[in-house]
């Protein structure tokens, strides 16, 4: 039986949580992580990733329908295991993308905030975005591949969890809710969260449920 077009962007069938993991000890050194594979959580995260688990299960309860799926970094996915826990979920049947990977940020990547500054001035843009390295990942790209994703996944049924990182979510946040496209960025993107909030979003509107504690910018 044909299922039909698929939705548009935003207007899936189903409620999407789209969580930020929480600290990581590149964000504590104050080091640009962008898509850096496995950059551990502090104690800090790990309160945020608890924090983040008892939200979701005073709004759900007890082993919700909910499909789980994760950036395949180490932080997105020790961020997923805890809630996991606390909803009483098998972290074992979550799905991982590389499209839900954070900003490539190129040469940038894994150096401290203060030195690239110190390179090339302020690397912070207005509403608390990131510049992007000269050979880096632009904005616009990270639309296309999160844009993908939300295509391909277009059809998936209920209520799903999506666990991954500040910048990338921000711009697919933007894609899911029809936001316009930011003159500077090229790309829609969303209003920034602290680490360890969750976005729900329900037929292309988004609301803030938690408010995480973390302090870093991107």
């Amino acid at each position: 039986m044909d299922d039909g077009p698929a939705e548009p962007h935003g207007r899936r069938k189903g409620r999407d949580f789209v969580a930020r993991h929480g600290e990581t000890v590149f964000n504590a050194a104050g080091r640009l992580q962008g898509d850096a594979p496995h950059t551990p959580l502090t104690r800090a995260g790990f309160a945020q990733a608890d924090a983040l688990g008892q939200a979701l299960h005073a709004l759900l309860g007890d082993r919700p329908a909910l499909t789980l799926w994760a950036s395949p970094t180490g932080r997105a996915l020790q961020t997923l295991a805890v809630i996991a826990e606390h909803l009483g979920l098998d972290w074992h049947d979550a799905r991982t993308d590389a499209r839900l990977v954070e900003i490539g940020m190129g040469s940038w990547g894994g150096r401290s905030y203060a030195d690239v500054v110190a390179e090339q001035g302020s690397i912070m843009l207005p509403g608390g975005a990131l510049r992007c390295a000269p050979d880096g990942e632009t904005y616009p790209q990270i639309a296309a591949r999160v844009g993908g994703w939300l295509a391909d996944t277009a059809q998936d049924q209920g209520d799903r969890l999506v666990v991954m990182h500040g910048i990338s979510s921000r711009v697919m946040l933007g894609v899911m809710t029809d936001a316009p496209v930011d003159p500077l960025l090229g790309a829609p993107i969303a209003p920034g969260l602290p680490q360890g909030s969750i976005t729900l979003v329900e037929n292309g509107r988004a609301s803030v449920p938690h408010h995480g504690t973390g302090l870093a910018p991107a």
